[in-house]
C-alpha cells in the first residue's frame, strides 16, 4: 500500500510547483492563451490545484468533496474552466515549452549537439467510456487490437537529454462509422474549441503540418524532424522538407507501392536492397544507398540517403533509415533516430505515473484537451528538474571554477608525477639506488621527443 505524502513532503511539492510555475511564466501564458476568469478564483489557481493532484498522490472528486483546497473552490468552477471552448490550452502549451527550452534548456546545450523535432502518437484508451464527445474505434499499433479512445499525435523537442512535449491533436475516426459520439451541435463555429474539433476528424498525415505551423524550430535550434515509418510517405517527406527549415530522418517501410529513384530508375525498397553491396561479417550497417524521393510532374527529385542497419531482434533481417540531410554519415543517421525513443518514454510515463485519461472522467473534448494539458505541464516540470539536478552546469560559477582547476593540471605535470612514483617504487622493490634511478630517468628523457622533453624540464611553462 503505497505511503501517503506527509506535511513536509506536501509543504515541498507545493514550493517546487510554486517556483515551476513562476519558472515557466504559466500566468503569463495562460492570459496570453485566453485562459482566464472574471470573478472567483482564478484560472492560475485552479490550474496549479490540478496540476499539484497527482504529485501529492490526491484523487479530484474526494479533495473537492472535503472542502480542503479552498472553500470558494468548487467542483463546477474546475469543470467550468476545462470546458471552455474559447481557451487555446495547446497555445499555452507551446508558448510555456518554447519559453523553458529557450530560457533554461539551451544554455545547457552545446551548439554541436543535434536538437530534433519528434512525431509520433500513442493510443488515448477510454474504453469504459460512451458519451464522450468524438469517441471513436482507433486501432493500438503496440498491440494491433481496436480500442475506445482517440490517437494522441504529439510533436515534442529533444537534445538527447531531455524531452520536452509541445504540442498535441487527440485524434477522432475519420470514417463515421468508427465514431460513437460526434460533435456537440450547441458548440460555437467561431471558437478554437470547435477547430479543435474539426481537426480531430483529419487524418494524422494532415494534421502533423497543422501542430508544426504552431512552433518555431530555428528558435529551438531544431534542424531535423523524427517520425516513424507509419508516417514515412514520399509526400510527407517532401512537404516537410520544402516548407520548413527541417530535415528528416525517419524510418520507411518495405511497401510495395512505395518506390525511390535509382539511377534514373523506380525501385521500391526490397529491390534497392539487393542492388547495394553489403558490408561483410557482422556489421551493425550493413550499407547506404542515395536515391530520389518521389517527384511531382514539374519538380525534380528530393535526394536522401538509405541506410540499411542489421535488425538486433531478428539479426537475419533488416531495417532501413532515411535522411534527407546528405551531410548525415551513416552512424550519423543510426545516432539521430535513437533520439526517437524519448517520446516513447514519455507516453510510458505520461499514462502510468501522470495519470493521462484516467485522473477523472469528463465528456467534453475540450476538457480531454485541457487536462492532457496540464499531464504534459507535469512532465514537463519533471524534465527540467532533472536537467537541473544531473547538469554540471546548473551548478553555476562553481562549475567554471573546477574546469580551471582541472585545465591547471597539465600534462607535463601529471606524467611528472608519475614518474616520481616510479622512482619511488623502483627504490622500494628492486632495491635501486638515488643515482641509479636517476640514470634510468636521464635516459628516459633523453629518449622523449623534443616537444616533450621542455615541459618535462619546466612544467610550469607547459
Amino acid at each position: 500500500m503505497a505511503t501517503l505524502p506527509n506535511s513536509d513532503q506536501n509543504e515541498k511539492l507545493n514550493s517546487r510547483v510554486t517556483r515551476f510555475f513562476k519558472q515557466a511564466k504559466i500566468g503569463t501564458f495562460l492570459h496570453q492563451a485566453n485562459i482566464h476568469k472574471e470573478k472567483g478564483v482564478s484560472a492560475l489557481l485552479i490550474v496549479q490545484f490540478i496540476f499539484s493532484l497527482v504529485l501529492q498522490g490526491k484523487n479530484l472528486y474526494r479533495t473537492l468533496e472535503s472542502g480542503r483546497p479552498s472553500k470558494s473552490l468548487h467542483k463546477d468552477a474546475v469543470y467550468d474552466l476545462l470546458k471552455r471552448t474559447t481557451y487555446n490550452w495547446r497555445k499555452l502549451l507551446v508558448d510555456v515549452g518554447e519559453h523553458l527550452i529557450e530560457k533554461y534548456i539551451l544554455p545547457l546545450t552545446s551548439g554541436d549537439r543535434e536538437r530534433v523535432l519528434v512525431l509520433d502518437d500513442s493510443t488515448y484508451g477510454r474504453n469504459r467510456s460512451k458519451a464522450v464527445e468524438l469517441l471513436s474505434r482507433v486501432k493500438d499499433h503496440t498491440t494491433g487490437d481496436y480500442v475506445k479512445g482517440f490517437r494522441m499525435l504529439t510533436l515534442g523537442w529533444s537534445d538527447g537529454a531531455t524531452f520536452l512535449p509541445l504540442s498535441f491533436s487527440l485524434l477522432s475516426s475519420k470514417k463515421a462509422k468508427n465514431r460513437f459520439q460526434e460533435i456537440n451541435p450547441a458548440i460555437d463555429k467561431r471558437t478554437v474549441g470547435y477547430r479543435r474539433r474539426k481537426e480531430a476528424l483529419r487524418k494524422g498525415t494532415e494534421t502533423m503540418f497543422t501542430l508544426l505551423d504552431a512552433i518555431n524550430p530555428v528558435k529551438l535550434g531544431a534542424k531535423t524532424l523524427l517520425f516513424d515509418s507509419w508516417f514515412a510517405y514520399p509526400g510527407i517527406i517532401k512537404k516537410v522538407v520544402m516548407n520548413y527549415p527541417l530535415h528528416v530522418v525517419c524510418m520507411i517501410k518495405r511497401s510495395p507501392k512505395i518506390h525511390y529513384t535509382y539511377k534514373g530508375k523506380s525501385y521500391t525498397l526490397n529491390q534497392l536492397y539487393k542492388k547495394v553491396r553489403k558490408k561483410r561479417g557482422r556489421a551493425k550497417i550493413l550499407s547506404s544507398i542515395l536515391v530520389g524521393i518521389g517527384p511531382d510532374e514539374n519538380d525534380d527529385d528530393i535526394q536522401a540517403r538509405i541506410v540499411f542497419v542489421r535488425d538486433r531482434n531478428r539479426s537475419k533481417q533488416w531495417l532501413a533509415l532515411l535522411t534527407t540531410n546528405l551531410e548525415h554519415s551513416e552512424e550519423d543517421v543510426v545516432q539521430i533516430y535513437g533520439k526517437r525513443w524519448a517520446i516513447e518514454c514519455f507516453f510510458k510515463v505520461a499514462k502510468s505515473n501522470l495519470k493521462l485519461a484516467k485522473e477523472f472522467q469528463c465528456r467534453s473534448y475540450d476538457a480531454l484537451t485541457a487536462h492532457t494539458t496540464i499531464v504534459f505541464l507535469r512532465y514537463m516540470m519533471l524534465a527540467v528538474s532533472s536537467r537541473e539536478e544531473e547538469d554540471p552546469k546548473t551548478i553555476g560559477q562553481l562549475f567554471f571554477v573546477c574546469c580551471d582547476e582541472i585545465e591547471d593540471i597539465r600534462f607535463a605535470e601529471a606524467l611528472l608525477t608519475i614518474l616520481e612514483l616510479l622512482g619511488s617504487m623502483l627504490a622500494d622493490e628492486f632495491l635501486l639506488t638515488d643515482q641509479q634511478i636517476q640514470q634510468f630517468l636521464d635516459r628516459f628523457y633523453d629518449k622523449l621527443p623534443d616537444f616533450l622533453q621542455k615541459p618535462l624540464q619546466d612544467p610550469g611553462a607547459a
